[in-house]
């Protein structure tokens, strides 16, 4: 099953896979449909704010006699992805509290 993406997760997705490596944005956008359905006009204008915001470099590289644009983590947005991280980790834990009646799970794990 895919659930819809608001567009933090999208931002904290999109980060972490530049943070793993150099990417452009068709790389991104097949990455993201394993777990989304978000289309690829959606993405560009996400790694447009990112740039703007200065988390994403951006830089051309030739491919194939085309030039393909790449995005690079900055410092700031790897801070940024370590903040959404850790909010998106707080509201998973809140979810299975109440997946689990109110009882705070330990790790993550059922008790």
């Amino acid at each position: 099953m895919i659930y819809p993406l608001n567009p933090l997760l999208t931002e904290l997705l999109v980060l972490a896979m530049i943070c793993q490596q150099d990417s452009y944005g068709y790389q991104i956008s097949q990455q993201l449909k394993t777990v989304s359905n978000l289309k690829d006009s959606a993405l560009y204008p996400i790694l447009r704010r990112l740039a703007q915001n200065q988390y994403v470099d951006i830089y051309d590289q030739q491919f194939q006699g085309r030039n393909r644009k790449y995005y690079k983590i900055t410092e700031a947005g790897r801070k940024q992805k370590e903040f959404l991280e850790q909010e998106w980790n707080t509201h998973v834990q809140a979810v299975f509290e109440i997946l689990n009646n109110g009882q705070p799970t330990e790790g993550g794990k059922d008790e």
